[in-house]
């Protein structure tokens, strides 16, 4: 009986179904890019798209709902096997998988034709069969200590029905189906992100000068998560009373001195690995904006503390995880080249430029720099890495 290793190795189809960070990042990146590109043509009255959602609200479904679902799936596709010594699912599985994300965008899209209930049902299929293959491989694989990343897979579902459901009323990008997204992404970077920013910072720093390593995981990363959670269920029921706004500023408290346990400042030399704490310090950085803007809305709008956690935290450890990812997983040496830092720059960028736009009373000019650097970032991350994921490994 061959080993998984072997079965892996012995996967003889289309390079690009064989794994399934290949197609979904791929696509995922196509998409942030050329949904952006949609976004400013219809925020400057260039284009008017067959959807029933507002404006606002297609713009925040589709980065919310629909860019980071393949991320995520693409990442948990990759590493659950890891965890749970399984086959990754490939060929036509994933194939159908990626289609269903396909059509769910499509569904979005031409919303107008469909009707309500249709839409809704196209494109919540892509997470329901996401949160059933995953499931199946945490049970079998009996690797219950990753069971709350099906809970958020579960949450995320739930909130992409909600904002369904509230878009029919009108407006949905600010009701709570896209707040219950925001803090499940919020949740699982600062879930995630606690596993392996930490372990791929001392992998990397173990091969260079003894010195300083990021402090294992501890009773203090258990209070930090538990605070993050508190903060964010309040936030999404009760987003403006005190308290939330209390916990919000003890939250990023917490996991600011979280990142700062895991010594970012020795990883400069190697932009691959010191992305990964700059895309975490969105996290701390946005529940202390969050507080703030509770407190004193008139100082600080909610929408800036909101791009801090979306443009920020979410763009750049999506893109962060994407070229680490696909660099390990192709073969590649795990060294930032000069194109990888520019798309990281420019994904940074975007960042400040979108929240700079927040507080700008004419963000008219900020708006579209921001827009510009997020289609440069990840038009960068299609040209450089598309070639790879299209090919076989490289040995």
């Amino acid at each position: 009986m061959s080993t998984s290793a072997e079965q892996i190795r012995a996967y003889s189809g289309p390079a690009i179904l064989s794994y399934g960070f290949r197609p979904l990042f791929l696509f995922a990146s196509i998409w942030s890019a050329g949904a952006m590109v949609l976004w400013i043509a219809m925020l400057t009255g260039h284009l008017t798209l067959p959807t029933a959602f507002d404006m606002i609200s297609w713009h925040v479904h589709e980065f919310l709902y629909g860019y980071l679902p393949a991320v995520v799936a693409g990442f948990l596709l990759t590493a659950v096997p890891n965890w749970t010594g399984r086959l990754p699912l490939t060929g036509t599985p994933l194939l159908i998988l990626v289609l269903v994300w396909l059509a769910g965008r499509t569904a979005i899209l031409f919303s107008q034709q469909l009707g309500p209930a249709a839409t809704a049902a196209i494109d919540l299929s892509f997470l329901a069969l996401l949160g059933f293959v995953i499931g199946r491989e945490v049970i079998a694989g009996q690797n219950w200590r990753n069971l709350k990343v099906l809970i958020l897979i579960v949450l995320f579902f739930c909130g992409n029905a909600l904002f369904h459901a509230e878009a029919i009323g009108g407006a949905a990008y600010a009701g709570y189906g896209a707040r219950l997204g925001i803090a499940v992404a919020v949740f699982l970077i600062a879930l995630i992100g606690g596993r392996i920013v930490p372990s791929f910072t001392r992998n990397w720093l173990a091969r260079r000068e003894p010195g300083r390593l990021p402090i294992p995981f501890a009773r203090f990363d258990i209070v930090s998560m538990v605070a993050a959670a508190a903060a964010l269920l309040l936030w999404v029921a009760a987003p403006q009373r005190p308290i939330t706004a209390i916990l919000c500023l003890a939250a990023g408290a917490l996991h600011a001195w979280r990142l700062a346990r895991w010594a970012g400042y020795r990883t400069a030399a190697e932009p691959l690995v010191l992305i990964l704490h700059i895309g975490y310090a969105f996290v701390p950085l946005g529940f202390v904006a969050a507080g703030c803007a509770l407190l004193s809305p008139a100082a600080l709008p909610m929408s800036a503390a909101l791009h801090v956690w979306t443009a920020g935290a979410i763009g750049t450890m999506t893109l962060a995880v994407m070229t680490r990812a696909s660099l390990g997983h192709v073969g590649r040496p795990l060294h930032a080249t000069p194109g990888i830092v520019f798309i990281y720059a420019c994904v940074i960028a975007a960042a400040g430029l979108r929240i700079a736009a927040a507080i700008d009373p004419a963000p008219q000019i900020l708006l579209h720099l921001a827009a510009a650097a997020w289609i440069l970032a990840f038009a960068g991350f299609t040209i450089l890495f598309g070639p790879l994921l299209v090919r076989p490994r490289h040995r």
